[in-house]
Order: structure tokens, then sequence, then C-alpha cells
């Protein structure tokens, strides 16, 4: 990978249960959300999982986040998730798009997409 111009991590279509939204019928109830990350990271030599970033890392920072109690805005999950992306030195940036298919009616989903660069 040290040749690489560009190493790209991604996980698409993660599926988590949130308490997120700001309307009164979205209290004390989870919804589905649909979840892509995609990290573009310091171009170097890869050998081991210990040189890269973890999928179920990921996974993880973004299920903790869905379980972490109710959230208002998509906006601020997606941020939040995408801060905690960043969190590894070897992250350039941090691109965090989340769908929320029950939003609007008539819609496939409504959501937010967020980048993040160092």
């Amino acid at each position: 990978m040290a040749d690489a111009d560009e190493l790209k991590i991604f996980v698409r279509g993660l599926k988590v249960e949130a308490e997120i939204g700001v309307h009164p019928h979205e209290r004390g109830r989870t919804q589905p959300l649909s979840i892509d990350i995609e990290l573009i990271m310091e171009p170097r030599p890869i050998r081991s999982i210990r040189d890269t970033v973890n999928y179920e890392t990921l996974a993880a920072s973004a299920r903790a986040l869905a379980t972490g109690g109710h959230v208002d805005l998509v906006e601020t999950f997606a941020e939040d998730l995408a801060r905690a992306c960043l969190a590894d030195p070897h992250t350039r940036s941090a691109r965090v798009r989340i769908e929320k298919p029950l939003a609007l009616e008539g819609a496939e989903a409504a959501g937010v997409e967020v980048l993040l660069k160092r």
C-alpha cells in the first residue's frame, strides 16, 4: 500500500436501531437507520489488522451511538460518528451517510451526509 495514492475503508448499509428525532412521536422508541461509513486513510504498508482500521470497530462506534440515548438530529449522530472515526491518527477524512427510512412518507429514505477532514 505504500505506493497507493489513497486507501479507502468502508462499511455500507449498516443497520441499527436508534432513538432519534425531534418529533414527539419519535421519543421513547427506536427506529431504523442505515449507515454508510467511508474513511480515507494515510497510504502506508498494511501487513496486519493493527496497521489499519477494523470494520468491526467502525460498526461498534455506530452501535454505541445508537444505544447511547436519544439524539434529536440525524446530523448530530452523523457528525459524532465521523468524529469517532477520526480518532485513528491515520484517518485523513471520514464521510458518514445516514438514511432514516421512516422519516418521510412517500420517500425511500431521508437523511444526511457529513464529511470531516483532518
